[in-house]
């Protein structure tokens, strides 16, 4: 069965079942390279303050990178043992740092964790995108973008391989490109990504906004 055809239940229970036999292949054990060298040292990096989501977040590198950069940053994941793994890596909930389990396309969950429409400065994509069943990936962009403020931001690396199934599944830049923008999307970055570890090649480093001006931090803080 696809991941699709599956309840949520069981599909969390299929990813647990990786993290505890250690079958997470994504796992680098640090934030992807190209995404902590734009976050760090690119002129047109998104700035802190302002509340971010990692769906997927698996064992939660990149929320803690966040984190350190001054974010409020929020790791997702339906994998109850992923976030068990994020917990012990990185530290429990605090100021600026909280762990979710929810699925990223049960609206409802989101809604009553605070995760509203407009209720993100910006949106971080490792791992999840290609995780996801394909026939999925219109609603992962369209959740973003109704998540995103106006003004805010998609920050992803994308795994464009040409591999036959997955996951991780492949994607074609150029397919991608056009699903983002007809989502309302811009693009101010969307090139072959550089610094990707050897085994992570064909991926796409994309920065995307949400068109009007930026909020305030105040008007996107959690109540």
């Amino acid at each position: 069965m696809s991941p699709s055809s599956q309840s949520p239940i069981a599909d969390a229970s299929r990813w647990d079942q990786r993290y505890q036999e250690g079958r997470d292949g994504w796992e680098l054990g640090q934030p992807a390279p190209p995404l902590a060298q734009l976050l760090r040292s690119h002129p047109l990096a998104p700035q802190s303050p302002g509340r971010v989501l990692v769906p997927g977040c698996g064992r939660g590198h990149e929320v803690a990178l966040l984190e350190d950069l001054g974010f409020l940053a929020i790791g997702l994941d339906f994998s109850g043992e992923a976030l068990r793994e994020a917990r012990r890596l990185h530290g429990e909930d605090r100021a600026g740092l909280q762990w979710l389990q929810a699925d990223l396309f049960d609206r409802q969950a989101l809604e009553a964790a605070g995760l509203t429409p407009g209720s993100l400065s910006g949106i971080v994509e490792h791992t999840c995108f290609c995780a996801i069943d394909p026939g999925l990936r219109e609603d992962y962009i369209a959740t973003a973008s109704r998540l995103l403020a106006p003004g805010g931001w998609l920050l992803g690396l994308f795994w464009c391989h040409r591999q036959q199934g997955g996951p991780p599944w492949g994607s074609d830049p150029e397919a991608l490109e056009t699903q983002l923008r007809q989502a309302g999307l811009v693009p101010e970055i969307w090139e072959p990504a550089t610094g990707s570890v050897d085994k992570r090649n064909d991926e796409w480093l994309g920065l995307w906004r949400q068109p009007g001006p930026p909020p305030s931090p105040e008007e996107i803080e959690p109540c």
